[in-house]
Order: C-alpha cells, then sequence, then structure tokens
C-alpha cells in the first residue's frame, strides 16, 4: 500500500533568532521543511501553533518563587506544569522540490496578562522547551501536469526547538530595556494619576514603589 502524500512532510526548527529591525519585538524562526513525495510543490500556507512545554526544563530557586502565580508552589508542579499556548502565527512557503528553509515571523508580546509573558520574564537563564505544531495546505501540480493538486500538511507535523532564554532577553530588551508594562482599568489609571498628582511624584516608578513600600511597612 502507497504512503499517503500528506505523510511525507518533516519540519525542523533550524534557529530563533530576534528580529533585530521590526518595529514590535518579534522572533523570526528558521525552519527547514522536506516533503519526499518527489513531486513539485508550488507552494505552502502553512499555520503554526507555538506551545511552551515548561515540564521539560529544571528550574532554580528564583525561577520557581516568579512562578508561583502561574503554577502554585512545588508540591502542585507535578499537576500544573502543562504545555500552554504562547501563539499563534502562519506564512506562505515558496515552491520547492524536495527541501527547502523557510522564516516564520513570531510576534511577541510583554503585556503581563498573557500567560507566555508573565513565564518567560521569571525565566534567569536556561532554555525555554518550545514544540511547534503545523497545519495548513499544500499545493502540487496534478497527475496530468497541467491542474494544481492540494493536500492538507498532515496533524502531527511538528517540530521541538530549546530556545536560549538569551534570546527572549535580547529581544525585549531592545524594545523595552530595562522597563516593561501591564494594561490597567482607566478607572484604576485615574486614581494612580490623582495619587501621584497629589504626592507630587516625578514618575510612575515614583508613585508605584511608594505604595509598595507602604503595603510591606504595614504588611504582618
Amino acid at each position: 500500500m502507497t504512503e499517503p502524500a500528506a505523510a511525507r512532510m518533516a519540519f525542523t526548527v533550524l534557529d530563533i533568532a530576534a528580529d533585530p529591525y521590526s518595529a514590535a519585538p518579534r522572533l523570526t524562526a528558521r525552519l527547514r521543511i522536506e516533503d519526499s513525495g518527489g513531486e513539485r510543490v508550488h507552494a505552502v500556507v502553512l499555520r503554526c501553533q507555538v506551545r511552551i512545554e515548561p515540564q521539560r526544563r529544571p528550574y532554580d530557586q528564583a525561577e520557581r518563587d516568579g512562578l508561583i502565580g502561574l503554577f502554585g508552589t512545588g508540591d502542585r508542579w507535578s499537576d500544573t506544569l502543562r504545555p500552554f499556548l504562547w501563539m499563534q502565527c502562519d506564512t506562505t512557503v515558496q515552491g520547492f522540490t524536495g527541501s527547502t528553509e523557510a522564516d516564520l515571523a513570531l510576534p511577541c508580546t510583554y503585556d503581563f496578562d498573557v500567560v507566555g509573558s508573565r513565564y518567560l520574564h521569571a525565566l534567569g537563564s536556561g532554555s525555554v522547551p518550545l514544540n511547534l505544531l503545523f497545519s495548513g495546505t499544500v499545493f502540487t501540480r496534478g497527475a496530468d501536469g497541467r491542474d494544481f493538486a492540494v493536500r492538507q500538511v498532515p496533524w502531527d507535523c511538528e517540530a521541538r526547538y530549546a530556545m536560549p532564554v538569551a534570546v527572549w532577553r535580547q529581544l525585549i530588551d531592545a524594545h523595552f530595556p530595562h522597563s516593561g508594562w501591564i494594561r490597567l482599568d482607566r478607572d484604576t489609571l485615574a486614581r494612580l494619576a490623582d495619587v501621584r498628582a497629589r504626592r507630587g511624584h516625578i514618575g510612575w516608578d515614583e508613585t508605584v514603589e511608594t505604595m509598595l513600600d507602604e503595603i510591606g511597612q504595614v504588611a504582618p
């Protein structure tokens, strides 16, 4: 029995690097795509889910403390440390025969309402265990050599990659040097602005640090 054409495609992540010229934070994954069907692939409309698999790496005590808000205390990690979706992205791959390399843009955010941002912020060193899950549509020539044929990227196509934490740090430091941001409700922001104005603080850091110090002084 002949192996179905959809089962002949394989993906490898060669590298993930920070894009130095993007207006917004973005990583670029360099992919190697192999198709052993022997036919000319005219294009691939490729979709990708990028998942983080936190259970696949160790953590020091500082990282464990930083991840309590996501996974709870260490005694719960056997239940809570599970893969989660970081982002979804897509690209169009140009025609090739046999194999090719292509870039996949990975747009990032430093919004702390996003689980991936909170997780990555807590990491000090080592690597980020990623799993890229691929799907999409492959366009080839039909059997008569004239009409196009269409097949799907098989659902089980995936590629794991250990992205150095330093790559993420490089990206964030380029766009948010020694800073970050959180989204606040308008009413909350108005109250915070009022506190800043009444106390004569020069910047937002001074306002928030003063409030945190006051909370620390009265905490049991």
